[in-house]
């Protein structure tokens, strides 16, 4: 019998759907906890893999806006569609159905309207294939205290308190907010994403670790920086070794960084502090007294995808005035896509002009959010020059102020 694909329905349907990645993970079925989810990936944006009655598939899309280049020192904010648990049962793999799954999402995600789709993923071979490029890198930091100390040259200001959840609630999304819209890569959170998610604290998101602890820094007054962190207790010997994992530390300032990772090196009682999401190009390297000490991993964060091309160029912005034509030469699933692209002072058309740049679509996604200059993908055998210059031409207009970062795994 032919595997069906759809959007569920009614929450049966919802959490069956689910169950196809939380298999991996040995998770229960939970109706509460599934309802509560559902105020963010709602029913229809789960779609369901059927072999006859039974769910063997699944695959959702939250729908949110992404932060995407203004053009020089401004940014934009663009329907996105961020693509999360997807799974297949073990009893139903190497069927296509992770295909067949992946197609009807993103032919939806287009009839939506949304020109970009953006997902982590869990097995990098797995999305190129789907038209998804690597957009953004990501750091993870593994320091011992001892040796993670910021430059004595640095001054020290502002205040630290821990706030409740309540407080939290009220202050830290809209310190949030004021960075998201300055910072490629970053993605909007409605209320309840907060609540559900963010600032979830159930005892099977700490992984060993104690409660969430949320930190506020104020400057001159104000907030101005947060940061979320668990501590893992651990003693040996009559000696700590505890851990803090820093879950999120965003400024709204240079200083407001600086400030809150001051605090959060300092925490005592603990020997190590380990952050699995900064930015490539974050400060902290180049606070600290020993950098080497650091333990500074990039690793592959956001993978992005431009569902309809010229929508996508021209949800974005430039950083020059200047023209730069594209030749989009291959899609696996949007033949409309596939053609010569102009972007010309802002504006994008269909072109007969000799392209500057010859790529995929998924070098596209790769070079949209400026993470991967076009020279640099060139280099990597993604991109070909159409013409002499034409690598510089497209950097010119692609060129991005900050590295895109997302602070957040969806």
């Amino acid at each position: 019998m032919a595997v069906r694909v759809r959007p569920t329905r009614d929450l049966e349907e919802y959490l069956d759907a689910l169950g196809s990645i939380g298999h991996y993970f040995g998770a229960e079925r939970e109706p509460e906890r599934g309802e509560r989810f559902s105020r963010i990936l709602p029913f229809e944006r789960m779609h369901a893999a059927f072999d006859g009655k039974a769910i063997v598939g699944g695959a959702g899309a939250f729908p949110f806006d992404l932060t995407v280049p203004g053009g020089t020192g401004s940014y934009r904010a663009a329907s996105c569609a961020g693509v999360t648990v997807v799974g297949v049962l073990p009893t139903h793999r190497r069927r296509g159905i992770l295909k067949a799954m992946m197609q009807a999402q993103l032919a939806d995600v287009r009839e939506r309207g949304e020109p970009i789709a953006a997902l982590w993923a869990s097995e990098e071979t797995i999305y190129g294939r789907f038209g998804y490029g690597l957009a953004a890198l990501d750091a993870m930091m593994r320091a011992t205290r001892v040796h993670a100390a910021l430059r004595p040259d640095l001054p020290q200001l502002g205040s630290v308190r821990l706030v409740d959840r309540d407080e939290a609630l009220r202050v830290i999304p809209r310190v949030y907010d004021r960075v998201r819209r300055r910072s490629p890569g970053f993605f909007s959170r409605s209320p309840d994403w907060w609540e559900v998610k963010t600032l979830n604290d159930e005892p099977s998101r700490r992984r060993g670790a104690g409660v969430l602890n949320h930190a506020v820094l104020d400057l001159d007054g104000k907030p101005a920086g947060y940061a979320l962190y668990r501590i893992r207790l651990d003693f040996e010997d009559a000696t700590s070794r505890s851990k803090v994992h820093v879950l999120e530390a965003v400024g709204d300032s240079a200083v407001a960084t600086r400030e809150l990772w001051r605090f959060l090196l300092g925490i005592d009682w603990v020997e190590e502090i380990h952050c699995d999401l900064l930015p490539v190009d974050h400060p902290l390297f180049l606070l600290v007294q020993r950098p080497n000490r650091l333990a500074w991993k990039v690793f592959d964060g956001l993978w992005l995808r431009p569902v309809d091309v010229g929508a996508a160029l021209t949800a974005r912005g430039y950083a020059t005035d200047g023209r730069v034509t594209l030749e989009v030469t291959s899609d696996p699933q949007f033949p409309d896509n596939v053609g010569t692209w102009t972007v010309d002072g802002g504006a994008v058309r269909r072109s007969s002009r000799r392209p500057d740049v010859r790529l995929d679509v998924q070098a596209l996604g790769a070079a949209y959010l400026g993470g991967f200059s076009f020279a640099r993908l060139a280099a990597a055998g993604r991109v070909e020059e159409g013409v002499r210059g034409g690598l510089a031409h497209a950097d010119a207009l692609f060129r991005v102020d900050a590295a895109p970062y997302c602070p957040e795994i969806f």
